[in-house]
């Protein structure tokens, strides 16, 4: 089997992260502090990376002109969380461009401008602090974000519960792996359903003779 990786990113966009994680042997899985910044936010995509020195976003503007439609810009902030590196306006221009979203190992803001405009963030915190646009920064490098290291082209998926990294070369494999353990934990679902709905007229009859 031989998928594209829009094949592959619509696939893993229907997992949730915990299964992804589960069929990496917990490998892959983001610091937790990593998370959407607003209510319901999803990505998956392929990663475009960014290396940018702390509090300072001049080489995710740079990203913006550079990343293709589809991707999600991979940022190594260096964790800092003093100061945010976009906001809704940057958001706003990645929609434009048709960007998936956005991983940043650092802070953010306009969480709720963010939401409107439907750009998926997911970051370390929030701050209302501007940022410094001087660089240095690279693109297109290995990076760390999150305990995870993330390679151009590396599968990223975020919802509620936080983000994963899929490495590229094993794409299929940790695909085939992911969606074995969702069909597996929805089968048990349905048998522990279906016991509780046996029990449930037995426990009332139970109540009622008593």
């Amino acid at each position: 089997m031989t998928l594209t990786t829009e094949q592959l990113c619509r696939r893993f966009g229907a997992l949730p992260t915990p299964n992804i994680g589960d069929a990496m042997e917990r490998l892959g899985v983001l610091d937790s502090a990593i998370k959407s910044v607003w209510p319901g936010g999803r990505l998956a995509g392929p990663a475009f990376t960014v290396w940018t020195r702390a509090g300072d976003n001049a080489y995710i503007h740079r990203a913006l002109a550079e990343a293709a439609p589809g991707d999600v810009v991979v940022v190594n902030g260096q964790g800092d969380e003093s100061r945010a590196l976009l906001g809704d306006l940057i958001g706003a221009r990645a929609r434009n461009a048709g960007l998936a979203g956005f991983v940043i190992d650092g802070a953010v803001r306009d969480a709720a401008g963010l939401e409107q405009v439907g750009m998926p963030v997911f970051a370390r915190t929030t701050s209302p602090a501007g940022p410094y646009k001087n660089g240095p920064g690279a693109l297109g490098c290995a990076v760390a974000v999150g305990g995870v290291a993330v390679l151009p082209g590396d599968i990223v998926v975020g919802d509620d519960d936080g983000a994963v990294v899929v490495p590229r070369g094993r794409a299929e494999e940790v695909l085939l792996a992911a969606e074995a353990v969702q069909q597996d934990e929805a089968e048990r679902m349905r048998n522990i359903l279906a016991q509780a709905a046996v029990n449930a007229p037995e426990e009332a009859s139970a109540c009622a003779a008593r």
